[in-house]
């Protein structure tokens, strides 16, 4: 493997796990529900695709041929996280969880309490 693949990779894989570790310390020191939520979800989406690119690079070098793991994993990682993130907003939503009273856009969330039906309190 040349040195130029090998810096490729290693920079990569350095920088996703920066932003991972970053996502993760914005998990733990977000004031509220709705912020927490959003730092390992998009932390999770570009750190782990920086790690499985250079996966894919250092694979594909070593072995030859492309290999589709890395692919497909990557397709359902960007599948399945804004799923998932979408999905607890909601259901935060649903529930009412309390937000600080310095997070933005509260009215949307005020909007979204008075917009659900009476059957599901």
């Amino acid at each position: 493997m040349s040195v130029f693949l090998e810096i490729v990779v290693s920079v990569l894989l350095v920088l996703g796990s920066i932003v991972t570790l970053i996502g993760s310390i914005g998990l733990a020191k977000f004031p509220d529900y709705f912020t927490r939520l959003h730092a390992p979800t998009k932390a999770s989406t570009v750190g782990v695709g920086c790690i499985l690119i250079a996966s894919m690079i250092f694979f594909s070098v070593e072995l030859g041929h492309v290999n589709l793991k890395e692919a497909l994993i990557s397709i359902f990682l960007l599948i399945t996280a804004p799923v998932a993130a979408h999905m607890l907003a909601k259901a935060g939503l649903h529930y009412k969880v309390n937000m600080k009273d310095n997070t933005q856009n509260q009215h949307l969330a005020k909007k979204a309490y008075l917009h659900q039906r009476p059957d599901d309190e």
